[in-house]
């Protein structure tokens, strides 16, 4: 029989990704579910296998081979009971710390728990017969592909992650009988470093270091990523919570958002990526991506991660730093310094059609918050429209990016008051973000330091927005998508009573006038009391404030696809757009 690699993609990958990292022992249990890999490796003669039809003593040969060798052996196979005949062997592989790769062959985890024969539930494991556990189901789609890669690779790092151990993959089949695939597929291999490795050379020439939610930087850290960037030539992609306050500072969202315009600093050659869960949607075409956090763990939002570092931001960019500069031109932030200052006033000449809304009091509050002041940032659309207008250098900015929810931004910036009281907290948000957690202001200790900015517009403005899917649905959504008439329904008096009665000096305002006449009450520092204004706004405005923004920079080419794209939407729908961009593959 003239066999090749079998036509199942998941199978495909994870022998690529088996072969890339140089692993090639296996020894193998008959069955149907394991087929598909076992008859592709079989034909490679790249691995060495080894039969043994009892599971049991198959796992502790791979203990055997593993001990002898250092190098990790992979386990495989079928579906039933088969899997349970590995835990002895496992548990000992856990225990000495041996690199076994168990693959459990299996039909699709939905046929769980349907009396059908043959399938087992190996979605959860005991915790000491494995140090990690993937599923590989059948790639349907691209995304399935990308999370089934992703998979492989997690899987085959932790091998030899803080320590050798056993790790488990669940590789799911439909059972193809076609074997015609002849050269496997080229997929993305994803390293992991450590200080005590040999690092990669950099090859790119344009870099963006993109920073996620980030604590205050280090003096240290600013000055070896500013020295890095003057290096090689990069620059750092930033928001409010990213805190990095450097020489090649890219605040960008603006840049970013812009519907007809591309911004030079949306392509690049490589992205690091440091920092947590991000803030802004920063859409970098680049070709890679390095990842570089103590925790080591592969995080890949941007589909392009190759490599991981475990270290330290401080220890990655000084390896990476010569103690002289090499003459690297600065092309890449010269380019975007220059388009900052073309683009940018386009803005400011925007601000006066703005109508009355959080993107106006951003663009009249930011610059003026008190020095050494804490900006908290509500979800989504305070944080997204406070992105845009900068705030000055000594301003440290968060956002509960971690959940990414409404929950908990009062109770949090009380906590930060609490923990710095010789700071002003300011902290805007949401109505129903407000109501969700305002008991946190009837807290005893409620320190005086707070300001809070409520933009109360009566629901869930950002389901009405342009580009939400809720919009679509028009004033509909306010029935249940945007939850419109809860908590008072925009009164003009339950917040107030409620904040007098707890304390706070209350302020209002219902039109850009109000708002100025109090806006220096608002950010006083000197205010023995807390502060809350409450601004009344509608979605309508906050909608056409967010429109006016993005469409402030234009290229006829760009303008004349998104008028295109506008008018097939609204001629076909969107089912009819879906279908057409697919086909035309954009």
């Amino acid at each position: 029989m003239n066999s090749h690699y079998t036509t199942e993609r998941n199978v495909q990958i994870l022998i690529s990704v088996l072969k890339a990292n140089n692993i090639k022992n296996v020894v193998a249990s008959p069955g149907t579910t394991n087929i598909c890999f076992i008859a592709s490796i079989q034909q490679d003669p790249f691995f060495n296998i080894y039969s043994a039809p009892d599971e049991r003593s198959a796992g502790y040969i791979a203990c055997g081979m593993a001990a002898e060798t250092g190098e990790p052996v992979v386990i495989s196979c079928t579906g039933a009971t088969a899997s349970r005949n590995y835990m002895p062997a496992l548990t000992e592989a856990y225990y000495r710390k041996l690199p076994i790769l168990a693959i459990t062959s299996s039909r699709r985890s939905s046929k769980i728990g349907h009396n059908y024969d043959q399938v087992t539930d190996r979605t959860q494991l005991p915790k000491d017969i494995a140090k990690l556990s993937v599923q590989m189901p059948v790639v349907l789609d691209a995304d399935n592909e990308w999370a089934v890669n992703i998979a492989a690779n997690k899987a085959v790092l932790e091998l030899n992650h803080r320590g050798k151990g056993p790790v488990h993959i669940n590789l799911e089949t439909d059972y193809s009988r076609i074997y015609d695939v002849k050269d496997l597929p080229t997929t993305r291999i994803i390293k992991r470093f450590t200080q005590r490795n040999s690092l990669p050379k950099i090859k790119a020439s344009r870099i963006c270091i993109f920073v996620g939610a980030h604590s205050e930087w280090s003096e240290k850290l600013t000055q070896y990523v500013d020295k890095f960037c003057s290096q090689h030539n990069a620059i750092v992609l930033c928001d409010h919570v990213s805190n990095y306050k450097g020489k090649y500072r890219a605040f960008a969202n603006f840049h970013a958002i812009q519907r007809d315009f591309s911004s030079v600093m949306l392509n690049a050659d490589l992205l690091i990526h440091i920092g947590d869960i991000a803030a802004s949607c920063y859409s970098v075409n680049t070709k890679e991506v390095w990842r570089v956090n103590e925790d080591g763990e592969i995080r890949d939002p941007f589909h392009k991660l190759t490599n991981v570092f475990e270290m330290t931001e401080e220890d990655f960019f000084a390896a990476y730093t010569n103690e002289e500069s090499n003459g690297t031109s600065l092309d890449f932030w010269n380019e975007y310094s220059k388009e900052e200052n073309q683009i940018r006033p386009l803005l400011n000449e925007k601000l006066k059609d703005f109508p009355f809304s959080n993107a106006w009091m951003a663009s009249q509050t930011a610059k003026n918050l008190p020095q050494n002041a804490v900006l908290h940032l509500g979800i989504q659309n305070s944080l997204r429209f406070w992105n845009f207008f900068d705030v000055p250098n000594s301003v440290l900015g968060y956002c509960n990016t971690g959940g990414f929810g409404i929950d908990g931004p009062l109770s949090t910036v009380i906590g930060a008051a609490l923990a710095s009281p010789q700071k002003i907290h300011y902290v805007v948000l949401g109505d129903l973000a407000f109501f969700y957690d305002f008991n946190s202001l009837g807290n005893r200790h409620l320190p005086k330091n707070i300001r809070i900015l409520l933009v109360n517009n009566g629901r869930g403005t950002e389901f009405k927005l342009t580009g939400n899917p809720g919009a679509m649905f028009g004033d509909d959504a306010d029935k249940y998508i945007a939850a419109a008439g809860h908590y008072g329904h925009k009164s003009k008096d339950l917040v107030k009573h409620y904040a007098e009665d707890l304390g706070f000096k209350y302020y209002s305002a219902e039109t850009k006038d109000e708002y100025l006449s109090i806006k220096d009450k608002f950010l006083s520092t000197e205010s023995t009391s807390p502060i809350l204004l409450e601004a009344f706004t509608n979605s309508e405005d906050e909608n056409q404030a967010l429109t006016l923004i993005s469409t402030s920079v234009t290229t006829p080419i760009k303008t004349m696809i998104r008028e295109m794209k506008d008018f097939t939407r609204k001629t076909v729908g969107e089912r009819g757009t879906k279908f057409l961009t697919n086909l035309m593959g954009k």
